[in-house]
């Protein structure tokens, strides 16, 4: 029969919390991932208004495309942006790249800051960050000028991977 020890007990008890956090760390760095489709609402409405696709760039910054303009009862979709700034002005907003230059804020989990968005419907551009929710299912996209107290904020639901 084998003694067991104190220096025994303590391996196996470090090992073990070892094993448990490095079996946490994928899912962690799973939830703080904005990268893929997200359904926006709009913040006045309430109807879904488009779907928009975030991807990494290969200078590390983080952006958005519009993938499609969703209808909602009584509503067609603009096709153009036809107030937007060069080089946006009358270009399809399918297609469109209206949020750039995001990066991860190393201060506060989830939290991406220092990018624009361009609203394609009223062709204001704003500064922009946004918060992924804990569960990587919300994003939290706020508009804004000068002071991010001065803006909007709109939620966005993550899709479902195909």
């Amino acid at each position: 029969m084998k003694k067991i020890t104190f220096k025994t007990l303590f391996t196996n008890a470090v090992f073990g919390l070892m094993l448990s956090i490095s079996s946490l760390i994928p899912s962690l760095s799973h939830a703080a991932d904005v990268t893929g489709t997200w359904k926006t609402i709009d913040d006045k409405t309430g109807f879904a208004k488009s779907f928009i696709k975030i991807e990494k760039y290969t200078d590390g910054t983080y952006g958005g495309t519009v993938i499609k303009m969703l209808p909602h009862a009584g509503s067609v979709p603009e096709k153009y942006c036809i107030d937007c700034p060069a080089p946006f002005t009358h270009k399809p907003i399918e297609g469109m790249n209206i949020l750039w230059g995001l990066l991860p804020d190393s201060s506060q989990d989830g939290l991406y800051d220092g990018g624009k968005i361009l609203d394609p419907l009223s062709g204001h551009m704003y500064k922009a960050k946004m918060t992924l929710s804990p569960d990587g299912n919300t994003l939290n996209v706020r508009g804004y000028i000068g002071f991010s107290l001065l803006g909007r904020s709109q939620i966005w639901h993550r899709e479902a991977s195909n």
